[in-house]
């Protein structure tokens, strides 16, 4: 055999070896990859754990929609209040206009923290007009002013104890600094105003400037960056399933679950989360890192 025929098939017998070289390196590359994905997974397990959601969560929650085509769910009256005429020591930086007012502890708290800060401002002529409405108080309401000024009972947000009338020594919330600060501010704190003039044909309301529900954050700060009312806000996060937002160097992330029947969702194990219902047809899980 000649020399060059020789080392060419030598060469040739070098080449397919390193090819077949090549081939398996490749094929052994994915093993890897899945092994990876299986860590992340492991991971991702040991930072969550499952909790099951009944239903009945769906009527529980600060995020509850009361309208009047969704009424305060049987059971979901408020039971926390108090009339504040009876506990001096929450009447903090305000005037109760009324011995019969009745709110939570809890959210006169929030609202004391709120004009707390407006009076750092030099707005510091507060005053509540309404709190929680029972649904003796409601329907005597609903009798004396009318379907154009008034829910029947059980429909009104005074019914679920999260909603307050807020007023001004100045004069009318329109005009009075009270009523322009709360408009910019209150979102801050947590709360939205309810029914703003340019959203009666969404809340069905005429525009009541004085009227301040509470949501929580970062809820209502979301909702006064996109000027969203409570319908609006709660079919935004049901068409865009999850929504993150930054707020004070604090991130959140809120997903919106349907919910039909008793179910089983993932929450951070050593996170921060909050579960409210809608009142209507599922849940909103809001996770705080």
């Amino acid at each position: 055999m000649k020399k060059w025929v020789f080392w060419l098939i030598i060469l040739l017998l070098l080449g397919y070896g390193y090819v077949q070289h090549k081939q398996k390196i490749v094929i052994e590359k994915p093993p890897e990859e899945e092994n990876q994905s299986q860590d992340q997974e492991v991971t991702t397990q040991q930072n969550e754990q499952t909790i099951k959601v009944t239903k009945a969560q769906i009527y529980k929650g600060n995020l509850l929609l009361v309208n009047k085509d969704h009424p305060v769910p049987d059971g979901g009256e408020a039971t926390e209040e108090v009339k504040l005429s009876e506990h001096r020591e929450l009447v903090n930086g305000f005037i109760v206009l009324d011995k019969t007012i009745q709110l939570s502890p809890s959210l006169v708290q929030r609202f004391s923290t709120m004009i707390g800060a407006a009076a750092i401002d030099g707005v510091s002529r507060f005053l509540i007009s309404s709190g929680y409405r029972d649904n003796t108080e409601q329907n005597q309401l609903y009798q004396q002013m009318g379907s154009d000024y008034a829910l029947p009972a059980g429909y009104s947000e005074h019914n679920l104890g999260l909603s307050l009338d807020i007023g001004s020594t100045e004069g009318e919330m329109n005009y009075a600094s009270e009523g322009k600060w709360l408009k910019k501010n209150a979102s801050s704190y947590g709360f939205i105003l309810r029914y703003p003039s340019d959203k009666t044909a969404i809340t069905g309301i005429q525009s009541e400037p004085w009227h301040f529900r509470y949501v929580g954050l970062p809820h209502s700060a979301i909702m006064q960056e996109k000027n969203l009312v409570l319908e609006e806000y709660l079919d935004l996060l049901k068409a865009q399933k999850t929504i993150t937002t930054t707020i004070d160097q604090k991130s959140y992330e809120i997903t919106y679950y349907p919910i039909s029947e008793n179910t089983s969702i993932h929450v951070p194990k050593n996170g921060s989360y909050e579960i409210s219902g809608n009142n209507m047809d599922g849940i909103i899980v809001t996770v705080s890192s």
